[in-house]
């Protein structure tokens, strides 16, 4: 089967000047001349696919068969050509007659001609113009078909890109502020499939963040912690730092063990059923007096500011690479209702900064499961409707998801990444083969990990391993605050 383009080529016609053509026509469409005129920066980037655009357009008119008529004339034109001119006058009548069966446009100029030799036989030159108008006439047939197809092309082309370009300038102001910054990321993610359902999605978590202004905030402090790295002068003065330091403390935070108080509270059974025999209740209460009653022992990790002595006086600042964003979101139930607004406009915030910053922004909802989104890929936009959608229900288990990402980490492409947990750190303590893994990337790969606490009532052994702690209490009075100071 032959194809279009085939047909234009055999015929010898360049057609990328028609090509041309089409495309000047479709940057001057009125329906897309009133977005370039909103947005620039939009025709900017609609000229620079204009070369895959019209690579695409080639492809398909490569892959599209001409209709079996025209094929079949076109191998009879061939045939007829090839023949001598003796030849093509003895066969003259039955050519006219293979014209008229294979429903040829060329049949009526063909007995029109035959007419005007009058019976006599044709000359060369009668030959020569018979054989031309033939070919003229099969090159008009391919270029009203390659025609037709380039409007077809240009309609649906003109509807994929005004749903492309209203997206990409739909989702500038959302994910950045900055048109510049979002000239080619952006349009990238414009090329999916996404419905009216999906921008309400993003339209919403985007007013949120604007309500929140601190948790925009947040992320920038957060996005600017490897900006640089100090580096001490020669001659070292020493100065005051003040740091936390864990201490073990009488917190109720978990069992420990058993000992000897008077802890009424915590009694052991075996004390509680001496009380009730009155032969030891005398004995009883010598040992409350005496503080001697076995009880449960609740012990828990405070932190308190350290005062120590170091070199403070500093003559250069190197500039540290700012690597990608692993985020751990805790997705259990207690992250829910405006916890879970939070978090995920905190994400929001993050993928902003991605974006100004040209970094990756891995997701990684955890419960007792895993679900990872990689919202700066090629299918992002997707990637990240269906993170803004899920629902936070589940438990906690923070240790599994840090392992998760320290096996990240350990992969060339993300040895730059800072980890950050979002989470209310309501849950159990890590296991010791868990922190010794997270120490152990901090010490050797200077690899940061961040703690964004939505709640003041999370566990402080949780906190120990965080290079940072970013607190943003979501309770019912400090929401009340945040919208008086609004």
């Amino acid at each position: 089967m032959i194809s279009l383009d085939t047909l234009l080529n055999l015929l010898t016609l360049n057609d990328s000047i028609n090509l041309n053509d089409f495309l000047a026509t479709v940057l001057t469409a009125p329906q897309l001349v009133l977005l370039f005129e909103k947005s620039p920066k939009l025709k900017k980037m609609l000229q620079r696919e204009l070369p895959q655009i019209k690579a695409s357009i080639t492809q398909q008119l490569k892959d599209t068969p001409v209709p079996d008529a025209l094929a079949q004339e076109f191998a009879f034109y061939t045939q007829t050509i090839g023949l001598t001119y003796y030849q093509f006058t003895q066969q003259l009548q039955q050519t006219c007659q293979q014209l008229e069966l294979l429903n040829s446009p060329f049949y009526d100029e063909a007995q029109s001609l035959l007419k005007q030799t009058e019976g006599e036989s044709l000359t060369p030159a009668q030959h020569s113009l018979f054989i031309q108008r033939w070919r003229m006439n099969l090159t008009l047939q391919a270029l009203t078909l390659n025609d037709d197809l380039l409007e077809q092309h240009k309609q649906k082309l003109i509807e994929e890109l005004k749903k492309q370009l209203a997206m990409s300038g739909f989702l500038a102001p959302l994910l950045n502020d900055d048109e510049e910054m979002s000239h080619g990321r952006l349009w990238d993610l414009s090329k999916s499939s996404l419905h009216t359902a999906d921008s309400e999605r993003l339209t919403e978590y985007s007013h949120f963040l604007r309500s929140q202004p601190q948790l925009n905030e947040l992320a920038q402090k957060l996005g600017r912690s490897r900006e640089s790295k100090a580096i001490a002068a020669d001659n070292h003065q020493l100065g005051v730092e003040q740091r936390l330091q864990s201490i073990t403390s009488t917190f109720p935070e978990e069992v420990q063990g058993v000992h000897q108080s008077d802890d009424v509270l915590r009694l052991l059974p075996p004390e509680l059923a001496s009380l009730s025999l009155n032969e030891l209740e005398i004995e009883f209460y010598r040992k409350l007096i005496e503080k001697r009653l076995l009880t449960y022992q609740l012990q828990g990790e405070d932190h308190q500011p350290v005062t120590t002595q170091r070199p403070v006086i500093y003559q250069e600042k190197e500039q540290q690479p700012k690597g990608p964003f692993i985020v751990c979101v805790d997705t259990s139930g207690s992250m829910g209702g405006f916890n879970e607004r939070c978090a995920k406009a905190f994400c929001l915030a993050l993928l902003k900064i991605a974006f100004q910053e040209n970094r990756r922004c891995f997701v990684m909802m955890f419960t007792q499961e895993i679900i990872r989104y990689e919202l700066t890929a090629e299918s992002g936009m997707p990637q990240l409707i269906r993170f803004l959608s899920q629902r936070f229900r589940g438990g906690t288990d923070i240790g599994h998801c840090l392992q998760e990402a320290v096996k990240l980490l350990q992969t060339d492409s993300w040895q730059e990444a800072d980890v950050v947990v979002i989470s209310d750190f309501v849950g159990q303590r890590l296991s010791e083969e868990t922190q010794q893994q997270v120490r152990q990337q901090q010490q050797l790969h200077q690899q940061r990990f961040h703690a964004v606490t939505l709640s003041d009532h999370g566990k402080p052994r949780l906190y120990a391993i965080f290079d940072f702690i970013w607190p943003f209490d979501t309770g019912l009075k400090s929401r009340l605050k945040r919208y008086v100071r609004r």
